[in-house]
């Protein structure tokens, strides 16, 4: 089977990322098979670049990637006195001021953001290992189709560190405090059936039918109007922000509004 992105000229391709757009779908490959598509600061900076990159007619964007693994987390080579080439070490991070640590993983986050804009809706097609910044970046999409032979894995408090990478957040909210600070501190492996039964997991499939069942997913996504779809992903993203009473107006002015755009007497 051809690869999601095999027969489209690519938008971006760098550092381990290729950007590809098929009219309204969009997808970002993970492409560094070699190292288990390990990631590092220059592939941070090119999926952020993705994400600025990104045509007004995407509507879906697609994350995946190539090999058995999905991305086995961070770079060793960020653990070594050196690190990276032309990269501040995670020594240098530490010596350096407040301002210019907190600066420097913004920018690291800043690839793991733009995932759950309003106007996209984003999955993940995970396969094999989903490690650390791995699974934070699966946890950045909005929603995940996995392959039966996946194992996500939090170990960065086994390192002596914390998820950083945004994945806090979505994994209390999916699984709930007392899984993800189980998950968190014991750094152990979550596979196919649990991913799926406590909600990390939209859909868990075979390996050889996760790019069709992406595509399936997809095209239920493109098969409503784009604007009823941003709506309701705003209605949804907010609800934990607001009290049962105020989600209810904030429905109450979204109706509005599609109706309104329904009609032709919309703004």
């Amino acid at each position: 089977m051809a690869s999601l992105d095999s027969v489209i000229d690519p938008v971006l391709d760098k550092d381990g990322v290729r950007l590809t757009v098929d009219d309204a779908i969009a997808t970002v490959t993970l492409t560094n098979p070699a190292k288990r598509n390990a990631q590092s600061p220059a592939l941070w900076r090119a999926l952020t670049e993705a994400g600025r990159l990104l045509p007004g007619t995407v509507r879906v964007v697609v994350l995946r990637a190539e090999g058995k693994s999905f991305s086995a987390g961070l770079d060793r080579q960020a653990f070594t006195p050196e690190g990276f080439d032309g990269e501040p070490s995670f020594i240098d991070l530490a010596r350096g001021g407040d301002a210019e640590l907190d600066a420097t993983i913004a920018e690291y986050q800043a690839a793991f953001t733009w995932w759950r804009r309003s106007d996209i809706v984003s999955i993940a097609a995970v396969q094999g290992h989903a490690i650390g910044a791995g699974f934070q970046l699966a946890l950045a999409c909005d929603l995940r189709v996995v392959a039966d032979d996946v194992q996500f894995a939090m170990r960065e408090t086994s390192l002596g560190l914390v998820p950083d990478l945004t994945g806090t957040y979505p994994l209390v909210s999916l699984v709930g405090y007392a899984r993800a600070l189980e998950i968190c501190a014991t750094g152990r492996f979550v596979q196919a059936e649990e991913a799926e039964r406590t909600g990390l997991a939209n859909l868990a499939v075979p390996g050889d039918q996760l790019d069709d069942a992406v595509r399936d997913l997809a095209a239920a996504l493109l098969s409503a109007p784009r604007d009823a779809v941003i709506e309701t992903k705003a209605l949804l993203q907010g609800v934990g922000e607001r009290t049962y009473e105020e989600q209810r107006v904030a429905e109450r002015a979204a109706q509005g509004r599609r109706l309104r755009d329904l009609a032709g007497v919309g703004e």
